[in-house]
């Protein structure tokens, strides 16, 4: 069936831009509206509060079973057939959450939902990567990193207005309107079939990856709440991590492996991934912390809370716009040196704060998170496949966003034990104020990774102008 549309081309960077944009938008502020709606699930299926924490692990155990495949998948029926597919999952996924009449079954539809999440976002990130020249990449992230900055920071504030004012079904329904306006675009504009070819399916590699990665974030997830000395956390725990140490035997002796390790090989691949993923570990971290921080530790209310971290968005969006001007003279390694360094010293100083000063100073200085944390990452996008060539990019784009997405579970596990080991409360600030210092020694990490970054090597993003003599348009039927 084709469709006959007045326009007679469309450039294909827009499109895959705004399909994208939209899909990774829902699916990121899905988990932080989630977070706040899980007392209201308590109560509303008169459960514990530790038998909802279902609703957000079920999430993560799919989307890292779906995750690793998803370079393969993409490759083999084709970028856009998978996308929209995900995309249709998802959504579909959100309407069955919001009439969803039990826990189990709620549990159930956001496993559903975490299956076309896990292949939504990389396989994306491989149409975005393919449709923009290199040199035009840094641009594109002016656009590509809204949904990344500000979808964490809306999540709490619209989260709570909806469940306050309408009910925790909305937390679900608004995915709706989103979702069905990408499909539509989707299936009308972006370009049918198969990129370049999948090759042989990695079997063994996939049921090792399929079971090691699920597990041990499971253990990640729950281990801060259930306590790193439970049984059910240390058997998930310890099984994942063999699963995965033999996967990676296993891969490197594969013909054609499900993650192709080897990439690691690309020295600006290596070090740009290795820096996403310690950034991560500390932003999403840090997201989590500063709620705790202020509703547990001091008393702000969800609203007030949500409030104060979403100007975090506005700093990472004001952040962006500037290193974006700047890329092109510079290069990645001195401007993503620069935003780590504010960002470990934003966080850093949150450790200061107390219940005198808190009322502005977070808010301030989740501006200043956020500014520096765009400052660095946009570059470092930049340039990370900057030397990958165009059939690798959809294995690329998979092993980046599966070790980017350990790395927020590993940060976010790592400050809840902090701040569950120290007991931190309203009566004790002193374990939030660890936590802090913990997000920002993880940034730190990040730090050092950005000294071994070879602007050299990111050359070919760094052009004044991109060689394509015309846009790439579709045709007027898709």
């Amino acid at each position: 069936m084709t469709f006959s549309l007045p326009v007679r081309q469309v450039n294909q960077k827009v499109i895959v831009s705004a399909v994208f944009v939209a899909a990774m938008f829902m699916n990121i502020m899905d988990g932080t509206v989630v977070n706040v709606a899980l007392p209201t699930l308590s109560r509303h299926f008169a459960v514990p509060i530790g038998s909802v924490s279902g609703v957000v692990t079920a999430y993560l155990v799919t989307l890292a079973v779906a995750m690793p495949a998803s370079g393969w998948v993409g490759d083999r029926f084709g970028g856009r057939n998978v996308l929209l597919a995900a995309i249709t999952v998802f959504t579909a996924a959100s309407a069955l959450c919001g009439v969803a009449q039990s826990l189990p079954e709620l549990v159930a539809f956001r496993a559903l939902q975490g299956l076309g999440g896990g292949m939504l976002v990389p396989v994306g990130m491989t149409l975005i990567t393919r449709a923009f020249p290199p040199a035009e990449r840094i641009k594109a992230n002016q656009i590509l990193i809204v949904p990344t900055l500000l979808a964490p920071a809306l999540g709490p504030v619209i989260g709570g207005a909806l469940v306050d004012g309408l009910s925790w079904r909305w937390i679900f329904y608004i995915n709706l309107p989103v979702g069905v306006a990408a499909i539509v675009v989707g299936l009308l504009f972006l370009p049918a079939g198969s990129e370049h070819p999948a090759g042989r399916f990695d079997v063994p590699g996939f049921l090792l990856a399929g079971a090691g990665f699920p597990l041990f974030m499971y253990a990640l997830s729950t281990g801060a709440t259930d306590g790193w000395g439970s049984a059910v956390v240390l058997a998930t725990g310890l099984a994942g991590l063999a699963l995965l140490a033999v996967f990676l035997v296993v891969e490197r002796r594969a013909a054609e492996p499900l993650l192709r390790l080897g990439l690691y090989r690309d020295g600006l691949f290596r070090i740009t991934s290795l820096q996403a993923t310690a950034a991560s570990g500390g932003f999403l971290g840090t997201l989590f912390l500063v709620p705790l921080f202020l509703q547990n530790g001091l008393g702000f209310s969800a609203v007030h809370s949500g409030l104060s971290t979403f100007t975090e968005a506005l700093g990472g969006m004001t952040g962006v716009q500037i290193t974006t001007r700047l890329y092109k003279r510079t290069g990645p390694r001195r401007l993503m040196i620069a935003g780590m360094s504010g960002a470990i010293a934003s966080i850093g100083l949150m450790a200061l704060a107390g219940p005198s000063d808190a009322n502005w100073l977070i808010p301030l200085l989740m501006y200043c998170t956020g500014f520096s944390f765009g400052f660095a990452i946009s570059p470092s996008q930049a340039a990370n496949m900057a030397t990958i060539t165009a059939a690798e990019t959809g294995h690329a784009s998979t092993l980046v966003n599966t070790f980017r997405q350990a790395g927020a579970a590993a940060g976010v596990a790592l400050l809840g034990t902090v701040v569950a080991a120290t007991e931190a409360g309203a009566a004790d600030l002193a374990g939030y104020r660890l936590a802090f210092l913990t997000a920002a020694a993880l940034m730190a990490v990040g730090l050092v990774f950005c000294f071994f970054v070879d602007d050299a090597a990111a050359a070919p993003t760094m052009a004044g102008k991109t060689t394509t003599a015309t846009p790439p348009v579709l045709p007027e039927a898709a």
